[in-house]
């Protein structure tokens, strides 16, 4: 089996190398390092990650991008997942995380402060990506670094306060550990309810045109889901909540031949018993 290893350098993924050399000692590991060019001192990581990939015989492989000092975590997770997903698709590899329990439960804060509804619990779902660490804790991976006397380098930027994630980071991580295993099994079970509603909402969002009757009879988060599910059979982003409540409104309430502006330039227009998508 191929996988490709995700390593910052942090103490995180340091472990899970560690953890992941040890049990697949006959599978092709290769160590993927991506730079964003956001710190001045990044190129040291790089150094170092290296430098672990040669002590474990290992292949590496690097990116990077100059994102500059104000990026955004989005825009830098984003560029991250670009490399790594190019990397998988080349070497036709599985991408391993150093994700742990801690990340499920600040990734849980971050989608429930920005209100994103249920589905924000479903959190670390991409396919073709493996999350061996998801059952430790921050605690628990430390301790086995210490037990194992690795070493690691640190992250600055995991002390910026202008990121949301540090931000609640300090909050989450007061939590116990049984109440963090209690969140990540929420998690777990979420997963399973977005696979479900997915399954069972694709024979109607997979029409062209909606029946405008069948959305006024449903409560709101059902037809929010529907919605939902239309938005992405058709290849759009879906809108946020309080857009979703809005479109349901017009749904409702729109007179036949009238448009509804959802929103970057995406217009559902109506006829008495129907309603369909178009693009600006």
């Amino acid at each position: 089996m191929n996988y490709i290893l995700a390593i910052s350098g942090g103490v995180d993924s340091v472990v899970l190398l560690h953890k992941w050399a040890n049990t697949h000692a006959a599978d092709r590991l290769m160590i993927a390092h991506f730079d964003h060019g956001i710190r001045e001192d990044s190129a040291d990581d790089a150094r170092f990650v290296r430098g672990m990939a040669a002590q474990y015989g290992r292949e590496y492989v690097e990116g990077s991008r100059a994102l500059g000092t104000n990026a955004s975590e989005e825009a830098a997770r984003a560029a991250r997942y670009e490399f790594l997903y190019q990397q998988a698709r080349k070497h036709a590899a599985v991408i391993v995380t150093a994700h742990h329990l801690d990340d499920v439960v600040e990734s849980i804060a971050i989608n429930l402060h920005r209100g994103t509804g249920w589905r924000g619990v479903a959190v670390m779902n991409r396919a073709g990506i493996e999350r061996p660490l998801l059952g430790m804790t921050k605690d628990d991976i430390y301790a086995y670094a210490l037990a194992h006397r690795l070493e690691w380098v640190e992250d600055s930027t995991n002390r910026d306060r202008r990121y949301l994630r540090n931000r609640l980071r300090a909050r989450t991580h007061q939590l116990s550990a049984e109440t963090k295993q209690k969140i990540g099994q929420l998690r777990t079970d979420q997963l399973r309810l977005v696979q479900l509603v997915d399954v069972q909402t694709s024979a109607v969002s997979s029409l062209e045109r909606q029946p405008r009757h069948l959305y006024i009879m449903l409560g709101s988060p059902e037809a929010r889901e529907l919605l939902r599910a239309w938005f992405v059979a058709m290849g759009i982003t879906p809108p946020t909540i309080p857009q979703l409540d809005r479109l349901l409104l017009a749904i409702k309430t729109a007179r036949p031949g009238s448009r509804h502006d959802v929103a970057g330039g995406v217009i559902v227009d109506f006829t008495s018993r129907e309603f369909g998508l178009k693009m600006l």
